[in-house]
Protein backbone atom coordinates (compact mmCIF):
# COMPACT_ATOMS: atom_id res chain seq x y z
CA UNK A 1 0.00 0.00 0.00
CA UNK A 2 1.29 3.48 -0.85
CA UNK A 3 2.52 5.45 1.61
CA UNK A 4 1.85 8.88 0.29
CA UNK A 5 -1.56 10.22 0.64
CA UNK A 6 -2.47 10.70 -3.15
CA UNK A 7 -5.71 11.16 -5.13
CA UNK A 8 -7.11 8.80 -7.97
CA UNK A 9 -5.91 9.88 -11.46
CA UNK A 10 -10.36 10.38 -11.89
CA UNK A 11 -10.04 12.93 -9.79
CA UNK A 12 -7.43 14.84 -11.17
CA UNK A 13 -7.95 18.44 -12.36
CA UNK A 14 -5.73 21.05 -14.06
CA UNK A 15 -2.47 20.43 -14.81
CA UNK A 16 -2.34 17.50 -13.22
CA UNK A 17 -5.40 15.83 -15.80
CA UNK A 18 -3.74 16.67 -18.70
CA UNK A 19 -0.05 15.08 -18.09
CA UNK A 20 -2.36 12.35 -16.97
CA UNK A 21 -4.17 12.13 -20.59
CA UNK A 22 -1.10 12.86 -22.36
CA UNK A 23 0.65 9.67 -20.33
CA UNK A 24 -2.88 7.29 -21.40
CA UNK A 25 -2.65 8.77 -24.75
CA UNK A 26 1.03 7.74 -25.11
CA UNK A 27 1.33 4.32 -22.96
CA UNK A 28 -2.24 3.00 -22.57
CA UNK A 29 -2.51 3.53 -18.79
CA UNK A 30 -0.98 5.68 -16.29
CA UNK A 31 1.42 3.64 -14.04
CA UNK A 32 0.91 4.18 -10.25
CA UNK A 33 4.74 5.57 -9.84
CA UNK A 34 3.03 8.52 -12.29
CA UNK A 35 0.15 8.56 -11.01
CA UNK A 36 1.65 8.91 -7.77
CA UNK A 37 4.08 11.93 -8.45
CA UNK A 38 1.42 13.73 -10.26
CA UNK A 39 -1.46 13.70 -7.88
CA UNK A 40 0.98 15.50 -5.51
CA UNK A 41 3.36 17.47 -7.39
CA UNK A 42 2.29 18.13 -11.16
CA UNK A 43 5.45 20.29 -11.28
CA UNK A 44 7.25 17.14 -10.46
CA UNK A 45 5.75 14.99 -13.40
CA UNK A 46 6.07 17.24 -15.71
CA UNK A 47 9.78 18.25 -14.36
CA UNK A 48 10.33 13.82 -14.96
CA UNK A 49 8.58 13.36 -18.35
CA UNK A 50 10.78 16.37 -19.86
CA UNK A 51 13.47 14.63 -19.02
CA UNK A 52 12.91 11.27 -20.24
CA UNK A 53 11.95 13.22 -23.66
CA UNK A 54 15.45 14.79 -23.59
CA UNK A 55 16.89 11.62 -22.51
CA UNK A 56 15.21 10.31 -25.72
CA UNK A 57 16.94 13.09 -27.84
CA UNK A 58 20.02 12.35 -26.15
CA UNK A 59 23.73 10.43 -27.91
CA UNK A 60 22.29 7.22 -25.89
CA UNK A 61 20.19 4.50 -27.34
CA UNK A 62 17.49 2.99 -25.79
CA UNK A 63 18.83 0.01 -24.54
CA UNK A 64 21.95 1.66 -23.00
CA UNK A 65 19.57 4.29 -21.14
CA UNK A 66 17.78 1.31 -19.88
CA UNK A 67 20.75 -0.43 -19.07
CA UNK A 68 21.64 2.33 -16.64
CA UNK A 69 17.80 2.68 -15.42
CA UNK A 70 18.45 -0.86 -14.95
CA UNK A 71 22.12 -0.68 -12.99
CA UNK A 72 20.86 2.09 -10.93
CA UNK A 73 17.57 1.06 -9.88
CA UNK A 74 19.06 -2.44 -8.64
CA UNK A 75 21.78 -0.11 -6.70
CA UNK A 76 18.89 1.56 -5.10
CA UNK A 77 16.68 -1.26 -4.57
CA UNK A 78 13.99 -0.06 -6.05
CA UNK A 79 11.69 -3.03 -6.81
CA UNK A 80 9.04 -0.45 -8.92
CA UNK A 81 11.93 0.22 -11.05
CA UNK A 82 13.28 -2.52 -11.73
CA UNK A 83 9.96 -4.10 -12.67
CA UNK A 84 8.74 -1.22 -15.06
CA UNK A 85 12.41 -1.09 -16.64
CA UNK A 86 13.23 -4.84 -16.87
CA UNK A 87 9.74 -4.47 -19.28
CA UNK A 88 10.88 -1.05 -20.86
CA UNK A 89 14.22 -3.08 -21.41
CA UNK A 90 13.02 -5.58 -23.07
CA UNK A 91 10.93 -3.25 -25.28
CA UNK A 92 13.97 -1.23 -26.01
CA UNK A 93 15.64 -4.44 -27.17
CA UNK A 94 17.49 -6.22 -24.28
CA UNK A 95 17.40 -9.61 -23.76
CA UNK A 96 16.71 -11.36 -20.59
CA UNK A 97 20.58 -12.00 -20.32
CA UNK A 98 21.74 -8.52 -20.84
CA UNK A 99 19.01 -7.34 -18.25
CA UNK A 100 20.03 -9.70 -15.49
CA UNK A 101 23.89 -9.00 -16.43
CA UNK A 102 23.48 -4.95 -16.55
CA UNK A 103 21.32 -5.58 -12.77
CA UNK A 104 23.73 -7.81 -11.22
CA UNK A 105 27.27 -6.77 -12.45
CA UNK A 106 27.48 -9.80 -14.84
CA UNK A 107 28.18 -10.15 -18.72
CA UNK A 108 24.95 -9.10 -20.50
CA UNK A 109 26.47 -10.03 -23.70
CA UNK A 110 27.39 -7.01 -24.77
CA UNK A 111 30.79 -5.03 -23.80
CA UNK A 112 29.85 -1.95 -24.22
CA UNK A 113 26.26 -2.15 -21.95
CA UNK A 114 28.27 -4.26 -19.03
CA UNK A 115 31.13 -0.91 -18.85
CA UNK A 116 28.17 1.50 -19.23
CA UNK A 117 26.13 -0.22 -16.26
CA UNK A 118 29.83 0.13 -14.23
CA UNK A 119 29.97 2.95 -14.55
CA UNK A 120 26.47 3.75 -13.54
CA UNK A 121 26.78 1.51 -10.35
CA UNK A 122 29.78 3.16 -9.64
CA UNK A 123 29.01 6.77 -9.92
CA UNK A 124 25.75 6.14 -7.65
CA UNK A 125 27.74 3.72 -4.85
CA UNK A 126 31.02 6.35 -4.92
CA UNK A 127 30.84 9.75 -2.51
CA UNK A 128 32.71 12.20 -3.85
CA UNK A 129 35.02 12.16 -6.81
CA UNK A 130 34.45 9.33 -8.92
CA UNK A 131 37.77 7.63 -9.13
CA UNK A 132 39.83 8.56 -12.17
CA UNK A 133 40.28 4.53 -13.52
CA UNK A 134 36.39 4.25 -13.26
CA UNK A 135 36.24 7.30 -15.61
CA UNK A 136 38.55 6.11 -17.63
CA UNK A 137 36.60 2.97 -18.23
CA UNK A 138 34.05 4.39 -19.29
CA UNK A 139 35.40 7.01 -21.75
CA UNK A 140 37.50 3.97 -23.63
CA UNK A 141 34.40 3.30 -25.00
CA UNK A 142 31.56 6.14 -24.85
CA UNK A 143 32.08 9.52 -25.49
CA UNK A 144 32.46 12.54 -22.82
CA UNK A 145 28.76 13.73 -24.53
CA UNK A 146 27.64 10.34 -24.20
CA UNK A 147 28.93 10.38 -20.35
CA UNK A 148 27.17 13.26 -19.74
CA UNK A 149 23.87 11.82 -21.23
CA UNK A 150 24.63 8.93 -18.68
CA UNK A 151 24.54 11.70 -15.74
CA UNK A 152 21.16 12.62 -17.03
CA UNK A 153 19.86 9.34 -17.08
CA UNK A 154 20.90 8.63 -13.42
CA UNK A 155 19.52 11.95 -12.66
CA UNK A 156 16.10 11.03 -14.17
CA UNK A 157 16.04 7.47 -12.49
CA UNK A 158 17.40 8.56 -9.70
CA UNK A 159 14.39 10.94 -8.80
CA UNK A 160 11.38 7.97 -9.31
CA UNK A 161 13.80 5.65 -7.47
CA UNK A 162 13.43 8.15 -4.44
CA UNK A 163 9.58 8.82 -5.21
CA UNK A 164 8.69 4.92 -5.28
CA UNK A 165 11.06 4.02 -2.37
CA UNK A 166 9.49 6.46 -0.01
CA UNK A 167 5.88 5.90 -1.40
CA UNK A 168 6.54 2.31 -1.44
CA UNK A 169 4.21 2.52 -5.28
CA UNK A 170 2.53 -0.57 -5.68
CA UNK A 171 3.49 -2.75 -8.70
CA UNK A 172 1.50 -2.14 -11.73
CA UNK A 173 4.20 -4.07 -13.68
CA UNK A 174 5.36 -7.91 -13.62
CA UNK A 175 8.03 -8.09 -11.36
CA UNK A 176 11.49 -8.02 -12.00
CA UNK A 177 12.93 -11.33 -12.52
Amino acid sequence: MSRLNTAPISEASGQAAQLFAAIKSAVGMVPNAYAGIGSLSPVALESALHLDGALRKSSLSAKEIEAIKLAVSEQSGCDYCLAAHSLMGKKAGLSAQAIDGVRHDRPSGDDRLDVLADFARRLVATRGTVPADVVERVRAVYSDAQIVDTLLAVTAITFTNLFNRVNDTVLDFPPAP
